[in-house]
């Protein structure tokens, strides 16, 4: 309750407020295969909708900038950006970071990927060969590795045969297992690349890799509010906020059943500094 009142009073939710939203939607980062993601969406706004009384709608857009442009466009009104796509949208569509997604820790990685039997052991030995990255606008699946690269002045469109975007983690471990591609960046689970995109894309562990590369820590994925929506529906949007977050004290966490996500933590602008940093490091 401490934490319930503390936050009311920071975001400054007023009694005259506007109570609630004829229709509410939720954009979904396209980062995984759009089955899986279609189902999970279309269960969670059902949930959400039967706790809150309102109706709610999952959009999903085909790429990572479709979020970001869709935010602007005020398609829709709260979103699960992920790092690099949200710092684009506080920028762009006045996107408010309230929660974060919380898998194992606060943070995850990226990971540069081989076959198991492949004979790369280093990024040296990636020089020449097919490249997989996920999309532009992912932190894990482009931005880090890709400034590791620039770092090491090595272009990718040099350094590599050829470069391919595959808009997903799964579809790129795909591309690396039926052997399209020689490497990938795709997302960790941990700074050892114990498990990641590999691991969830196949629990089984019958197609193992070799991971030659691990980033540094990013944020993990926020989940942001519209603020021209937040003006006008504070109420909503706190009791939005604290319906995900009750969701892990239920005994079916939906999060974690649909997403993997353990829980959903508060959030502020400035844990995503080092993703800023990174990016106008690229630009």
């Amino acid at each position: 309750m401490k934490l319930l009142s503390l936050f009311i009073i920071l975001m400054g939710i007023s009694a005259g407020a506007a109570s609630n939203p004829s229709k509410v939607t939720l954009g979904f980062v396209p980062g995984e295969s759009p089955e899986t993601l279609k189902q999970g969406a279309g269960e969670l706004v059902k949930v959400l909708q039967n706790k809150l009384g309102v109706p709610v709608e999952y959009f999903i857009p085909p790429n990572y900038q479709g979020l970001v442009d869709a935010m602007k466009a005020k398609t829709v009104d709260f979103a699960f950006f992920t790092a690099l796509t949200f710092v684009e949208a506080e920028e762009m569509a006045e996107a408010k970071v309230l929660l974060k997604k919380v898998w194992d820790a606060p943070f995850y990685f990226s990971a540069i990927v081989t076959k198991a039997d492949s004979k790369i052991k280093t990024m040296k030995n990636l020089k020449g060969k097919r490249f997989g990255f996920v999309d532009e606008k992912s932190a894990s699946g482009y931005l880090y590795p890709s400034v590791m690269m620039k770092k090491n002045n090595w272009d990718p469109k040099k350094y590599f045969s050829s470069i391919k975007f595959y808009g997903n983690h799964e579809a790129a471990m795909q591309a690396l297992w039926n052997g399209e591609v020689d490497g990938v960046s795709v997302y960790a689970n941990d700074d050892k690349g114990k498990t990641g995109a590999w691991t969830k894309a196949d629990p089984d562990g019958k197609k193992p890799v070799k991971v030659i590369w691990v980033s540094d820590p990013i944020p993990n994925d926020p989940f942001c509010v519209r603020k021209s929506f937040y003006d006008k529906y504070p109420r909503y949007t706190h009791d939005l906020m604290f319906a995900l977050i009750d969701m892990q004290d239920e005994p079916t966490n939906l999060l974690k059943k649909l997403f993997g996500i353990n829980s959903m933590a508060l959030a502020t602008s400035r844990q995503y500094d080092p993703v800023r940093e990174l990016a106008k490091y690229m630009k």
